[in-house]
């Protein structure tokens, strides 16, 4: 490997691992659901401070052998996304392969800015320039690693690459004991019948609420404010902050209820103009709600591997919001959640998207850009299925584990995940103005608690 010079990563080696046994060429539809995404790559950060003997040029081969292996599954990965003739994307699986990148840096992971993770991102976490997903292996200071990836998110969600990333690390670590490592690989189900429309479909009227067509979106925008900016800052808060606000609601509500209705009534209490709307989004994931339904196979749903999601939102003033007790607010976050977590909604979400194909439609919450009459908007996602503990390679688990959204878009967005700790901790990812994120940290300091490693160790700017 190279050398780097202090405080720069240096990417030594690309190159593209493609499947160990690839499939006949093929395309692969998107779903409905699917289709529903626009095109953007969200980004995965792993941390790890190696304790056992081990070279890391070892390491790396394992991680690489590992994917080459297990993208023999997840052979969506290995592919691109490409337009098709009625102008909607769909998946080419023709192994093209997935980058593969090994650099260095001269810092210990210790030493990362992760409450100010941009610049890690930038540094760690690979442009994904073709295909469907990038891989970024970065040899630390002192034998660490960081693993960092980039998916398309038009082919996956949170729950489906979660899956992959899991089966990868089971891949390896079982290589390096020995085991017969594909039959740890719980295989992922393509089969896009389980969520095609009804046939005649009956699309359900609130989806108009919570979607619009595109074309329509772009003819009534309002331009962002000038040198509107979002920024990322990740957060650490305690597993017992975390159930003392659940008993405030009388435990009636879930953490990630009453953790939303906080974050939804501090941004509120930001602003200075009562009259404003603040509009809340929040992803709920479909993948329970169609089991209900006697023509969808559990195992295949729970196995399924694309998007399954639909994003409601509510809305309140800003002097609403800042009057109403934090128990009323949790249970509109609440009903909000429960106006999508049925199967008749996702049915017919995904009946009202055949109903406009091939005309690409979003979620309106991306629509509501700030105004004189709009607050910021926001997405809230719950990053509960996240196995960061379940993430060994081979040397252990991770230090740290965390999604990564910055988008580029005028929506803010929160995702709270488990720590890698495993000790009921969160670990809270935000992309928000530094209007907003300096508001929380001063509001309520003992819970949006900047993310540090458990050392006090001096940090490096990356």
């Amino acid at each position: 490997m190279g050398s780097c010079q202090k405080g720069v990563v240096v990417v030594n080696r690309v190159e593209v691992v493609a499947a160990l046994l690839p499939l006949p060429e093929h395309r692969l539809a998107l779903s409905n659901l699917d289709l529903l995404l626009p095109p953007f790559d969200v980004g995965i950060l792993f941390c790890y401070n190696i304790e056992v003997g081990m070279k890391n040029e070892m390491m790396i081969s394992m991680v690489k052998n590992g994917l080459s292996q297990v993208l023999v599954s997840f052979y969506s990965l290995a592919g691109e996304v490409v337009i098709n003739h009625e102008g909607e994307s769909e998946i080419l699986c023709n192994n093209r392969g997935v980058d593969f990148l090994q650099a260095s840096a001269d810092v210990e992971v210790q030493h990362l800015d992760l409450y100010k993770p941009d610049g890690v991102y930038a540094n760690f976490v690979p442009v994904k320039k073709q295909g469907v997903l990038s891989v970024q292996v970065t040899e630390m200071k002192c034998g660490g690693l960081v693993i960092g990836c980039s998916f398309d998110h038009r082919v996956a969600d949170a729950y489906s690459i979660n899956k992959f990333l899991v089966a990868w690390a089971d891949m390896t670590r079982s290589n390096l004991s020995g085991g017969k490592s594909m039959a740890l690989v719980s295989s992922p189900d393509y089969c896009h019948s389980l969520l095609h429309p009804r046939n005649p479909g009956h699309p359900v009227a609130v989806i108009d609420n919570f979607y619009m067509l595109v074309k329509a979106a772009s003819s009534n925008l309002p331009q962002p404010p000038p040198l509107f900016h979002l920024q990322s800052r990740i957060y650490r808060i305690k597993a017992r902050l975390i159930s003392h606000l659940q008993s405030l609601a009388g435990h009636k509500r879930t953490k990630f209820e009453y953790f939303t209705a906080l974050l939804w009534k501090l941004l509120a209490k930001a602003s200075e103009e009562d009259q404003k709307r603040c509009k809340l989004g929040i992803v709920v994931n479909g993948r329970d709600y169609f089991r209900n339904s006697a023509s969808v196979n559990h195992k295949s749903l729970e196995n399924y591997f694309g998007n399954v999601l639909s994003v409601p939102y509510i809305d309140a003033s800003v002097g609403e919001l800042r009057s109403m007790p934090l128990s009323e607010i949790a249970d509109e976050v609440h009903a909000c959640v429960e106006s999508a977590s049925n199967g008749e909604h996702f049915r017919g979400l995904v009946d009202w998207v055949e109903n406009h194909r091939p005309f690409q439609a979003m979620c309106k919450i991306f629509s509501f850009l700030p105004s004189d009459t709009e607050e910021l908007a926001v997405l809230v996602s719950s990053g509960k299925n996240f196995s960061v503990t379940k993430m060994d390679f081979g040397w252990g688990r991770p230090s740290f584990g965390s999604f990564l959204f910055p988008w580029g878009d005028t929506t803010g967005f929160v995702m709270p995940m488990p720590s890698a700790t495993d000790d009921g901790d969160w670990i809270v990812y935000m992309h928000l103005t530094e209007k907003h994120l300096d508001f929380l940290e001063k509001e309520a300091p003992r819970i949006f608690t900047p993310f540090a490693f458990i050392s006090p160790l001096k940090v490096s700017k990356l």
